[in-house]
């Protein structure tokens, strides 16, 4: 083979690492490069040089958009090569393909997708593979049991030399996931399945699975589409569109009908009680074609194993409430979490940390400069708090007057803010910069917990715990509960054990601590 670069791979001026058998497959791959699609005269071309083992490597390229991974591929013990990626750094978490939809190239050219993997790596070593026959892995296979599908896993852990990973087992991969959790106990730390079954009689007997199989090999394109509403949800339009266009991209109907014969009658259920790592099972309660019991059952089966059920009716974790998702991961993971998610929305189960501020004396200061006076100092109050809230990724909830309501996805940015807070005040009294001139002090209480949102407020008694711990304080103080003590656990902030405190309108007494938020203190 000539040393020269084709003619298109130096028109693009793509950098390329690129071991190539034929003129017409670098085509298709700069095709990729430029538009995100492969013609549809070269698809045949694509298959064959990845079932001879051609690699591509992507070093750099600038297409409107960051670097993508680098993919690079691991060859199964009967000799099919499997692409991935991995990034991020920490514990290794290997998320499983997407079974029909599975292009990890291709799947960073769609924003949800991006997002997803984006905000799974903030605190993990994320690895993405495409299973035989799909994406970018070896598309010219004819095997597809469970036996298969389990070594396309085993290559990838074995070729990043993996002592333990974490597993996400995510919808029709779920089975592949208990099976070699069940048969290599000793290198799963974590399992998390995700809106998955045991048994694939659990899901095949859906209606509307039912429904869209009648098609597949009759009208493609409608078939992809029909499948992206019910896996998505049928309020998803232009999300429907990419993921039904990433569904024949990833896969042809040959291919797709194997795999469906291969899970016709697969069953692991034998396997669960063998499962021996700690497992989570994830479930959207809306779902239409997966009943909350198969999950239910997954977890009374499993040892141990622990059960989340999110609202939503998508079975795309990237959709909706995704936040929750990664939340509800790595808090099982013993991870932070939440600190910085990339467009998370939504409250429906997930933690969410409370502030109340609330400034002290506010009817002496009303009294003593009047209705105007007091608001002119109760404006430069709110600003303070709002700059705060802004700069560490808070929500207002509500202003209550002398006082603040907010809310956070991460408990250690609810504190960061508290203290920004306290050292605003602290620093203008000091300097004589305080809200028009007067000196404020203001008393802080957080408590973290599942509050219930509603028509733009919260309620429950994680908010309510938080208010009447922020009556404790002193000004100047930040009290919080010990639920956001333990959060915060090993992340560098100090706390100062203020014993049991009697709160209005609860039975119990409650455990508070003070955050040591000024030099020297604790």
């Amino acid at each position: 083979m000539s040393s020269k670069p084709p003619a298109c791979h130096t028109k693009c001026n793509h950098a390329l690492d690129l071991v190539l058998g034929t003129q017409p497959f670098c085509h298709w791959m700069c095709n990729i490069l430029m538009t995100g699609h492969p013609s549809k005269h070269n698809i045949s071309v694509y298959r064959k040089p990845f079932g001879t083992g051609v690699r591509a490597r992507r070093e750099s390229c600038s297409i409107g958009r960051a670097m993508e991974p680098r993919i690079q591929y691991a060859t199964t013990a009967d000799g099919v090569n499997i692409a991935f990626w991995a990034i991020g750094e920490g514990m290794p978490f290997v998320h499983m393909p997407w079974f029909r939809s599975s292009h990890i190239q291709r799947e960073w050219q769609i924003p949800e997708y991006r997002r997803w993997y984006d905000n799974l790596a903030k605190n993990l070593c994320l690895i993405r593979y495409d299973g035989r026959g799909i994406g970018m892995s070896d598309r010219d296979v004819s095997e597809y049991s469970l036996d298969a599908l389990v070594a396309d896993l085993e290559a990838v852990v074995d070729r990043l030399k993996l002592e333990t990973v974490a597993l996400f087992g995510v919808l029709h991969m779920g089975p592949v996931a208990i099976a070699y959790a069940a048969r290599h106990p000793e290198r799963v730390s974590h399992l998390v399945l995700w809106c998955t079954y045991a048994r694939s009689s659990d899901y095949a007997r859906s209606t509307q699975v039912q429904a869209t199989r009648g098609f597949m090999d009759k009208d493609w394109e409608l078939y992809t589409q029909t499948l992206a509403h019910v896996r998505l949800g049928w309020s998803e339009g232009a999300s429907a569109q990419q993921f039904a266009a990433l569904i024949r991209e990833s896969i042809t109907p040959q291919a797709l009908q194997a795999l469906i014969e291969a899970y016709q009658d697969l069953d692991v259920s034998a396997l669960l009680p063998e499962v021996k790592a700690p497992t989570l099972v994830l479930h959207r309660g809306g779902l239409e074609w997966l009943r909350v019991d198969v999950a239910k059952e997954l977890a009374a089966r499993i040892p141990g194993a622990s059960l989340t059920l999110l609202e939503g009716s998508s079975g795309a974790p990237f959709l909706g409430d995704s936040a929750s998702v990664i939340r509800a991961i790595d808090r099982f993971l013993g991870l932070e979490g939440d600190a910085g998610l990339v467009e998370s929305t939504g409250l429906g189960g997930r933690l969410v940390t409370i502030l109340f501020t609330d400034i002290v004396g506010s009817t002496a200061l009303t009294r003593r400069l009047g209705d105007e006076g007091a608001r002119a100092v109760l404006r430069g109050h709110e600003r303070i708090v709002r700059e705060a809230l802004a700069a560490h990724g808070g929500s207002e909830v509500k202003a209550t007057g002398d006082g603040f309501m907010a809310s956070f996805g991460s408990a250690r940015k609810a504190l960061e803010c508290a203290i920004a807070v306290q050292k605003s005040f602290e620093e203008g009294k000091a300097s004589g910069g305080s809200p028009n001139g007067v000196p404020l002090q203001v008393r802080i209480g957080l408590n973290a917990g599942e509050p219930v949102a509603e028509d733009g407020d919260l309620f429950g008694t994680a908010v309510n715990m938080a208010a009447r711990i922020a009556d404790q304080a002193q000004g100047g103080e930040i009290l919080a509960s010990n639920v956001v003590r333990e959060l915060m656990a090993g992340k560098g902030f100090g706390f100062t054990d203020r014993g049991e405190q009697v709160l209005r309108g609860f039975e119990d007494p409650v455990h508070v601590y003070a955050v040591n938020w000024r030099e020297g203190e604790g």
